[in-house]
This record gives C-alpha cells, sequence and structure tokens, in this order.
C-alpha cells in the first residue's frame, strides 16, 4: 500500500535523534550518579556528539528531530538552544527517560508537563512531537497526549507509515518505527550499567542494513524513520556513516527527507486512512480512550 505524500513524492525519511545524556543512565539506578565512567560515557553525546551531528546536518542542508530527556535540557540548555537555533526540531523525550509503564499516570503526566515547560523556556515554543523513553507506551498515554496538545508520537511499530489515533482527549498522529532502524541494536554496549545490544557492529553492516531498509520503504512508498542517540551514532566512524546514508538516500528521485513533525503535520493536513492496529482484544483499531 503507498501512501500519498506531498507533491507527489516517492516515499518520507526523517532523521531523529533521542538525546539521552546522562538521563538514561540515571533513569536505570541513581547511583550512577557517583559512577564517573558511566557518567562519560552518557556525556560522550550532549558533549560531543550533538555539536558534531549539528556541524554535519549543516553541512547536508538536513533538518533533523530531536527528543530531549527535561534533564538533559536542564544540564545543556545551551545545546538544546543550538538545536532549536539552526532550523531543527526539538521534542519531548520524558523527564529522566523512565518507562512510562514503571510509572503512575500522575507521574508521567508531570513529566511530559515538566519537560514541555522546560524546553519551552529554552527555545519559545511548547513541543507539539513526543516520543517514550524506551519506545514504552502505556494504552492512557495517547490521551495524555493529546489532552496536553501533543500533536504526534513516535513510539510504536504496528505500520511504516503516519495514521491517526482518536482519544477521548482528541486525535493524535503515529509516526511508527522499528527496531531495525535504531542504531542502539547495532552499537550500544556499556559494560556498567549492561544496556545495549551487547555488540559493536561495523558500520559496513549497519550501513547495509539501513541502506535496504530505506530502499524497501522507497519501493513501497512509506516512511524511513531512523532513531539515533548521540552518544553512540555522534563516533567518528559511525558518524561518517550516516553522512553516506544521508548522500544515498538523496540519490533517489522522489525523497522527501524532513522532520518528524513535518511529517506529522503532512498527514493531519491531508487526514490519510491508513489501517492501524493497537490492541484489537481490548478496544477498536484506532480508537483509544
Amino acid at each position: 500500500m503507498t501512501y500519498a505524500w506531498p507533491n507527489g513524492m516517492q516515499c518520507a525519511a526523517a532523521l531523529s535523534f533521542d538525546v539521552d545524556g546522562e538521563a538514561g543512565i540515571l533513569a536505570l539506578d541513581p547511583k550512577y550518579a557517583q559512577r564517573l565512567s558511566a557518567l562519560s560515557w552518557a556525556r560522550y553525546g550532549p558533549k560531543v556528539g550533538v555539536p558534531r551531528i549539528l556541524d554535519m546536518l549543516s553541512k547536508k542542508n538536513v533538518k533533523a528531530s530531536f527528543f530531549i530527556p527535561g534533564y538533559t535540557a536542564e544540564l545543556y540548555p545551551d545545546l538544546i538552544a543550538r538545536i532549536h537555533n539552526e532550523g531543527h526540531e526539538v521534542g519531548i523525550h520524558g523527564y529522566i527517560h523512565k518507562k512510562p509503564s514503571d510509572l503512575s499516570e500522575i507521574e508521567e503526566e508531570a513529566a511530559l508537563v515538566k519537560t514541555s515547560q522546560i524546553l519551552k523556556g529554552i527555545t519559545g515554543e511548547k513541543p507539539t512531537g513526543y516520543r517514550s523513553p524506551w519506545w514504552d507506551m502505556k494504552v492512557s498515554t495517547p490521551a495524555l497526549l493529546a489532552r496536553h496538545g501533543i500533536s504526534y508520537d513516535s513510539s510504536l511499530m504496528d505500520d511504516d507509515a503516519p495514521y491517526t489515533i482518536s482519544t477521548a482527549s482528541g486525535e493524535l498522529v503515529e509516526l511508527p518505527l522499528h527496531w531495525t532502524n535504531d542504531d542502539w541494536e547495532q552499537f550500544a554496549f556499556t559494560v556498567d550499567p549492561p544496556t545495549g545490544s551487547g555488540v559493536i557492529e561495523t558500520c559496513a553492516k549497519a550501513f547495509q542494513l539501513w541502506k535496504e531498509e530505506f530502499e524497501g520503504l522507497y519501493h513501497y512508498g512509506r516512511a524511513f524513520i531512523l532513531t539515533m542517540h548521540p552518544e553512540v551514532i555522534g563516533r567518528p566512524a559511525r558518524l561518517m556513516m550516516l553522512e553516506r546514508l544521508i548522500d544515498h538516500m538523496q540519490s533517489f528521485e522522489g525523497v522527501w527527507l524532513t522532520t518528524c513533525k513535518d511529517i506529522a503535520n503532512h498527514h493531519a493536513k491531508t487526514q490519510q486512512v491508513e489501517t492501524a492496529s493497537i490492541a484489537s482484544t481490548s478496544m477498536t483499531s484506532t480508537s483509544i480512550t
């Protein structure tokens, strides 16, 4: 099934970066606040990875989406301001990168509101995009997001083109993704905390994997949404690989390489009908109350 992209484009593609920073490991256990080596692995993302990514994106004249925990924004406000000032999207990624399923509904709402206020205070704009930490969404999360004016989410995996989720609080656009198109499964390795894939793949393998996925989604006219983490993809050779991937995508005719926000806005404007199965056991396919 093809999807009607603007101006007759064949497919959409978005580069997205989850700027976890220290929030990623502190969410696992506060004890890591005293583990300098573990913190240094996490700090590489905002300290080195993001500036390097921004320089590369400027060189390629490509805009991207950055999903940021509120805690990370508090630690690196100047970096978040730079991301925004260079024309990239700034979205919400929890506060301390806690899984919503580990939070009460009150705690989840507080994290959402707090991070939205922090990011607006830095950029001057209220964020409209959300990506759940660990891509972990509760059945109640879409209605919570809609209630607080979030226009789209990018955390689910039941399609490869945008669709609409109807909730009691309003509609929410979903931009689905998949573990295949995530750098964490290819490169993330830490001894303590033991997170990630547990292996470190070559750039050649990741490039081949993402190249094939892009070509498949291009063939079917869908959306290629790549999820990356600056502490992972920001390593020199990996960022060079990403630059080659951008060149490969741009060599195809009719590729709309843009932000997640732009893709979501296009879907909301056109309201295309897409089949979406959220949880057939307890609710209809596109309705969450």
